[in-house]
């Protein structure tokens, strides 16, 4: 359904989230907090990170990835971590997974990454995430011969991670997919890391942006690995990012399933091109989101 026909026809003004009960009884327990990837909203949580929770809280948000951690400092948006957890608490929020800055450390030393991992540890046990992330390589690191050396350190640092009681995760982009004179590094990061200690979080924008499989032929060739997914949309002309409901992936054909994929999170994403703000597009894709998509969670 259109994303605007869809506004229009729920009566819906402002950022109100009204849901019809005609389908609350169907969505009225969900297994699984809904979740927002705070990068989408990154303008305002840089401006106002108190009061962009608590609107995101009133949007029907429960659940964050959080970016940006400064490690030097043990801070999250200016917090310091035990602060920022205790904002969490006060809203009953809580924050499962972070995207954390691994890039540059794939070129330093094994004692500065693990010092940078603990520091890592630090911040997510406080705030009591269950996964430390991967995000993301630079775009000069993403030769065949890096994603080899990464796919090691992704080892090193599962471990890591994993002794200290947490979750550690990778997540794609659309870069990983291109061939390489016969190789891409989705298929070296999936052949050369530990699924025990390399979980995988699905971004499936991405996966329908760039890869030949599908998500549910990727969660088949690698069950329950896929712990955590990224949820987004992509504009029908321009294939960026767009709001949910008013892109061209058909979620309810695509969706793998949750069990066999091992999922135990997931973030309603939009990394940009905002049809009107970040605070609009946030609300419009929750409404979607629940009307449309939160049956399958």
């Amino acid at each position: 359904m259109n994303r605007r026909k869809f506004i229009e026809k729920s009566g819906i003004i402002g950022f109100a989230v009204i849901l019809p009960g005609s389908y609350l009884s169907a969505i009225n327990n969900p297994k699984y907090k809904m979740g927002y990837q705070l990068y989408s909203i990154r303008d305002e949580m840089a401006r106002d990170p108190l009061n962009t929770l608590k609107y995101l809280k009133k949007i029907g948000y429960q659940d964050f990835e959080v970016y940006g951690f400064d490690n030097e400092k043990d801070m999250y948006y200016g917090y310091k971590s035990l602060e920022f957890k205790q904002i969490l608490d006060d809203l009953n929020l809580s924050v499962s997974s972070g995207h954390y800055g691994f890039s540059p450390y794939l070129e330093k030393s094994e004692d500065e990454l693990k010092r940078f991992v603990d520091q890592c540890i630090i911040g997510a046990q406080t705030l009591n995430s269950k996964y430390i992330t991967w995000p993301w390589i630079a775009p000069q690191q993403r030769t065949i011969d890096n994603f080899k050396l990464m796919s090691e350190k992704l080892n090193v640092i599962g471990e890591q991670v994993t002794d200290a009681g947490l979750g550690f995760a990778y997540h794609n982009h659309g870069y990983e997919f291109i061939d390489q004179g016969g190789e891409n590094g989705f298929n070296i990061i999936i052949n050369e890391t530990d699924s025990s200690l390399v979980k995988l979080q699905m971004d499936m924008y991405w996966v329908m942006h760039s890869s030949k499989y599908t998500p549910k032929e990727l969660v088949q060739n690698q069950p329950g690995r896929y712990t955590m997914w990224h949820i987004k949309d992509m504009d029908k002309v321009t294939k960026d990012y767009t709001e949910l409901g008013n892109g061209s992936i058909n979620y309810e054909e695509i969706l793998p399933d949750a069990k066999k994929s091992g999922l135990e999170y997931y973030y309603l994403e939009q990394g940009g091109n905002f049809l009107d703000n970040s605070m609009k597009s946030a609300s419009d894709s929750a409404i979607y989101f629940k009307k449309e998509l939160q049956k399958y969670f």
